[in-house]
């Protein structure tokens, strides 16, 4: 999975092959948990991971359309209230033998819905997805697995200390 690294470098991969669009959801239930999904590299559960359910768009679908679609398959999850694009993220990484280019928008969302059920994985979400769990922003912030976006943590205090950005705030590209 990626890593930091600067945007030039992303440019240049991003050029080489095609840009996948992805909808992720920040999904904070009623006590600002947020839910985030373990996985792991197809072949080998030791190269493993946490991130925000999301996924590529499919057809003319709108990113509020997967950002809602793939919740509901990652998770089950339906009764969401589906707010601003938080953040926007570019990033390349090696992941089941081929290479990633994608161009993230995260969707803030809010449930009642805590329990999560795998509803509709494909079979490589079924491969390298293993559960799920809801977070504290500091559970986050003392974690050592590691977790995508890398700066998750801090990035959550500051959306519940100072609420959802006036417009999208662009991170640093990561590239692993």
């Amino acid at each position: 999975m990626p890593a930091e690294a600067a945007d030039g470098a992303f440019h240049e991969v991003a050029h080489s092959g095609g840009l996948r669009k992805v909808a992720r959801v920040v999904l904070l239930d009623p006590s600002d948990r947020i839910l985030l999904l373990h996985g792991h590299e197809p072949d080998d559960p030791a190269d493993d991971w946490w991130f925000t359910p999301g996924g590529g768009l499919e057809g003319e679908e709108t990113r509020e359309e997967a950002a809602l679609r793939e919740l509901a398959e990652e998770t089950g999850i339906t009764e969401v209230e589906l707010g601003p694009v938080l953040w926007r993220r570019m990033c390349s990484f090696p992941f089941a033998g081929r290479r990633w280019d994608q161009d993230e928008w995260y969707y803030l969302a809010r449930t009642t819905q805590t329990t999560t059920r795998a509803a509709a994985l494909t079979e490589l979400e079924r491969r390298s997805v293993v559960g799920a769990r809801w977070w504290t922003c500091r559970e986050l912030s003392q974690a050592h697995e590691t977790v995508y976006p890398t700066r998750l943590a801090e990035l959550l205090q500051r959306l519940l200390d100072e609420g959802p950005p006036a417009g999208p705030v662009t991170l640093d590209t990561e590239i692993a």
